[in-house]
């Protein structure tokens, strides 16, 4: 049972789902565009690396591991792990509660590396 309400029918006109992909990367494009060149740098590495060990993992194990520092704005996160993905560097793995504890275990992405990456030096 779900404490959200339920619609048992789909209801059109109300949400374009064309529209709300639309907006979500135009949102993620201006992330990446506006994100530090030496963060997004720093970042691109630590998911390269954590991607190379085959394990899951999370934005939270990049600052756990001290691979990374907190971006100036949280929505950096989700451009620099789309980036990977679309550069074949990672693939999605689930949904996991976060492990950040500003977020009280709201559920997160989780990500492996793909298989060209998965085994390779780390």
């Amino acid at each position: 049972m779900t404490d959200q309400l339920q619609f048992p029918i789909t209801v059109t006109g109300v949400i374009s789902p064309t529209a709300a992909e639309n907006a979500k990367a135009d949102g993620m494009a201006r992330a990446e565009a506006n994100t530090n060149p030496d963060w997004a740098t720093a970042c691109r590495a630590a998911i390269e690396l954590m991607a190379r060990r085959g394990t899951p993992f999370q934005a939270a194990d990049l600052i756990a591991e001290g691979l990374v520092d907190e971006p100036d704005h949280t929505a950096r996160w989700g451009a620099a792990f789309q980036a990977a993905a679309r550069a074949g560097v990672i693939e999605h793995a689930g949904f996991v509660k976060s492990k950040r504890a500003t977020v009280h275990g709201s559920i997160c992405k989780q990500w492996i590396g793909s298989p060209i990456y998965r085994g390779s030096a780390a």
